[in-house]
């Protein structure tokens, strides 16, 4: 490259923005795609205004030879550049005219073309097989930044433009866009089609799929035709998500006081896909097992799943396509908002489902990540624009849904949803950002929150709030709550609730300042007894009690002063407490428990008062905590750990034998769900009567496929067991497993029992296993299932089996998402400070940025649990506890 074009370059070097020479306005794009070759090529024809008189015009392209480009003003005077200059670090396109450019509309034309790429993002090639040949489809994925390698734009979400596509298929090939279909015309062997311009909209959302489907289709009650493209042969399996799509839309329409913005809604299932949907304007792109569904063979948590799932991406059409943040800093008032408000309508569709419960798995899974050193605000700098990949997580989605519900609860459900009808009708095909949302809602609501709400955007983690109580007060204390056991000055103004031993007796207030007292002196004023915590009667059954963040409706921990935490263990005992508030319970104690502020033996005495719990958010979360115990306890105290399982199996054998394994005539969804949750658990933590149950019912399938003795629910459960006892010389478990991964016909199949295949304590097994799941008989995008299911007792030949296969498996996964998967699934069961050293070591000679925040977010977990292990160490009242409540047998 000569000086001057380095020159050039170079003052655009870095720069977290595109320069404003010049504002796109419309894309007429024409795409020719070969699917025998995997290539493509095109012309895009870019009308765009001048904002300063320039000789340059830089926008961003990435992977694209370019073979033409031409500029014609409104006078259609006609330039050509004298430099076209690519730069793959910065992923720009610089063009240089020799003549100045004037301010002014004009057109931009630029033809390329690039291969068809395998790495799931941009314009990709996907493969399915068809009667038995192997065949390829086409498919786009440009969240975040990759519109760029398919065609050159200006890829920004602020930069808005309209959109005419034109795409050139072979003649067999159904073309889907964007928009609806305006004209279609045959030359030859190749199909040209053409869609309708489409509304103002960010580069990312535009997407276009070229393959083979079956389609059903509805039109909603407002005209909208929805259509739901199916693998050939599997359109029935589409029903479901196309009712949904239905009837969200009408929710949405009517919660928003705003009309679906497009004239039609496409969703399309593909064989391959990173993500699990994509929110694409009027193209939702979805993973197959998160849009097909059979009502005989489905389970009833991939039923819920996948209602979530399609209600989110419907969603995203009023937050985040119609209304769309201004940079990827505020990328939580997409995926934030569209998690919440999926929630809200899958709630009001199903309310027997309780989706509002369930959503504390969101606010628990934020929660953990949050409480990190590593960790970030919910508005964050990105730069370069690349970096957000990694930002698509646990903080953007769920800390930011949680918040959102939050705000919700706090100025009321009519407040709130008429701040944002407002909201989404000022901002409509515009950009906007927190501080925007923030003074809308100020506004309708008649509630200034900017500051309130700043304190939980605008920098990372939250409070753990000390709770005591003295006399007729009670006395709060906040402090930043992190699981290192670190302090910051960090402060937050948090919205309480509180009930006072009834849900009759509840407080709301909010806290300012890191001290706040209460008095509760009125709250009992009609009380005959003296007015004080330790005398007031509860007024429901059992002693009195204080909950504070009823309904764990607040993103906060809360830590009770000995005689408070006593209290609400008898309450849990006594069941006079609300599920969420039973889950709240456990899970602060948990997390208290982790950051060495509780005895692990408190913790256990209080798991123990759950033995008859038959709620399912409940129960799951117990699940969990004893998962997370049974770990640390192997690294702690691998001599009690025996004991502990069998506790943790008397505590589940209840809930268990009250369900059994068949499903009950009429029972309700979340019993089905618990079945296989509970069996599941019983399963890892090596229980002989389940193991023993799930075999026969595994040979039973195995003998006959159509076997009533393995349901959906329950299948999960019956496959970890087998493969848990399944061994290098004992391989029938492994062997059987891998007969019906072949077998399977449909994702959810392949997907559950992927999930379970790494789990094998066997490390040989392990291996082999491992390295079944890179190979080319399971499809990239699902490594994700497996990696997750790898046995805790196979960390350390499963890390060994990483680093022997570093470079293939970054060569095959180090270029989209998945390799983050890899890093936080391999590394994170490890508890100690030496293993954190070697893993922390090994990366230092192979930096990758797309998992850097993942590796800082592991090793801080893996050091957290060194210092946990340390604690447990020091309880000396454990093994004598352990032996106590395993002597107990189940209830």
């Amino acid at each position: 490259m000569e000086q001057k074009q380095k020159t050039i370059l170079h003052q655009f070097k870095s720069q977290p923005r595109l320069p404003n020479f010049a504002i796109p306005n419309r894309y007429d794009l024409h795409l020719k795609t070969d699917l025998s070759a995997c290539t493509f090529s095109g012309a895009v024809q870019i009308t765009l205004t001048i904002v300063d008189d320039t000789k340059i015009i830089v926008l961003n392209a990435l992977e694209l030879d370019i073979h033409g480009v031409s500029y014609s003003n409104s006078d259609t005077q006609i330039y050509k550049p004298s430099d076209v200059l690519l730069d793959k670090e910065d992923e720009i396109l610089v063009l240089v005219f020799d003549d100045m450019l004037g301010v002014g509309e004009g057109v931009l034309e630029i033809e390329f073309s690039a291969p068809l790429n395998s790495h799931l993002k941009g314009f990709y090639k996907c493969t399915y097989v068809d009667g038995g040949v192997k065949k390829n489809m086409a498919v786009t994925q440009f969240e975040a930044v990759d519109a760029r390698r398919c065609f050159p734009c200006w890829d920004e979400p602020a930069l808005k433009a309209r959109f005419k596509i034109t795409l050139d298929v072979s003649k067999e090939f159904m073309a889907l866009s964007n928009m609806p279909v305006l004209d279609e015309k045959l030359t030859g062997d190749i199909k040209t089609v053409y869609f309708e311009e489409s509304p103002h909209m960010s580069t990312y959302l535009v997407a276009f799929v070229i393959g083979l489907f079956d389609y059903i289709e509805e039109t909603t009650v407002d005209g909208i035709k929805v259509r739901v493209y199916c693998p050939l042969g599997k359109s029935e399996e589409g029903r479901y998500s196309l009712s949904l799509a239905i009837k969200v839309l009408d929710y949405f329409t009517k919660y928003f006081s705003m009309s679906y913005p497009l004239p039609k809604l496409d969703m399309v299932a593909v064989p391959e896909f990173s993500g699990g949907a994509m929110e694409n304007n009027g193209l939702i792109v979805y993973r197959e097992n998160l849009m097909l569904y059979d009502d005989l063979h489905s389970s009833a948590k991939n039923k819920q799943v996948l209602a979530i799932c399609v209600a989110h991406e419907v969603a995203h059409h009023w937050f985040g396509n119609l209304v769309t943040m201004a940079w990827w800093s505020d990328l939580w008032l997409n995926e934030g908002f569209a998690t919440w408000v999926s929630y809200m309508a899958i709630e009001t569709l199903f309310p027997e489902w309780k989706m509002w419960t369930q959503f504390l798995q969101q606010t628990a899974s934020g929660l953990v990540i949050d409480a990190l050193e590593e960790s970030h605000p919910i508005e964050m700098e990105v730069h370069p624009a690349r970096s957000i990949d990694d930002k698509f997580d646990a903080i953007s989605y769920k800390k930011g849904s949680t918040i959102i519900r939050m705000l919700q609860i706090y100025l009321g459900d009519e407040n709130f949803q008429k701040a944002l009808s407002e909201y989404i009708k000022r901002y409509a095909w515009k950009n906007a950002k927190t501080d925007d949302l923030w003074a809308v809602i100020s506004e309708e609501s008649g509630t200034q929150i900017n500051l309130m709400m700043d304190t939980w955007t605008k920098q990372m983690g939250y409070p753990a709030i000390s709770v005591k109580s003295s006399d007729n007060t009670l006395e709060f204390e906040q402090s930043h709550f992190l699981l290192s056991g670190l302090h910051s000055d960090s402060q937050w103004i948090i919205p309480i609730t509180l009930s006072l031993g009834s849900y009759n007796k509840q407080k709301n207030f909010v806290i300012e300042t890191k001290f706040h007292k209460v008095d509760i002196s009125k709250d009992f004023a009609d009380a005959n007894t003296t007015t004080t915590p330790e005398t007031i009667p509860n007024t429901g059954d059992g002693n009195f009690w204080i909950k504070v963040n009823t309904s764990q409706s607040g993103f906060y921990r809360v830590k009770y002063d000995d005689k408070l935490a006593s209290q609400l263990r008898k309450a849990v005992e006594n069941n006079v407490l609300s599920e969420t508030d039973k889950f709240g319970v456990l899970d602060d104690a948990y997390a208290l428990c982790q950051a060495g502020q509780q005895l692990l033996s408190s913790l256990l005495s209080l798991i123990d008062v759950y033995r008859k719990e038959l709620d399912y958010i409940v129960t799951s979360r117990l699940i969990h905590v004893c998962n997370g115990i049974v770990n640390i306890a192997t690294e702690a105290i691998p001599d009690l750990v025996f004991e502990l399982k069998q506790f943790f199996i008397n505590v589940l054998q209840f809930s268990a034998t009250k369900l059994g394994w068949e499903p009950i005539l009429d029972e309700d969804h979340s019993s089905a769900i618990l079945r296989g949750r509970l069996y599941t658990a019983l399963a890892s933590f090596d229980d002989d009567k389940t193991h023993e149950e799930a075999m026969q019912r595994f040979q039973a399938y195995m003998r006959d496929r159509k076997t009533t003795l393995l349901s959906a629910d329950t299948k999960m459960a019956v496959y970890l067991a087998v493969i848990r006892k399944a061994t290098v010389s004992s391989r029938y478990g492994f062997e059987s497993m891998l007969q019906l991964y072949r077998e399977a016909d449909t994702a959810e199949n392949r997907e559950e029992i992927l999930r379970i295949l790494a789990a094998c304590p066997d490390q040989d097994l392990l291996v082999e296993a491992l390295d079944f799941l890179v190979s080319d008989e399971v499809r990239e995008q699902d490594i994700v299932y497996g990696l997750a299911g790898i046995s805790f007792e196979g960390r350390h030949r499963a890390w060994k089996w990483f680093k022997d296969n570093w470079d293939p498996i970054f060569n095959r996964y180090g270029a989209n998402f998945l390799l983050t998967n890899f890093v936080r699934d391999i590394i994170t069961p490890f508890c100690s400070n030496e293993e954190a050293n070697e893993i922390e070591e090994f990366f230092a000679t192979r930096p990758h940025e797309a998992v850097a925040m993942d590796l800082k977010q592991s090793l801080e977990q893996v050091r957290i649990k060194a210092r946990w292990v340390e604690f447990i160490r020091q309880d000396h009242s454990l093994p004598d506890l352990i032996e106590k409540l395993a002597a107990k047998g189940s209830s």
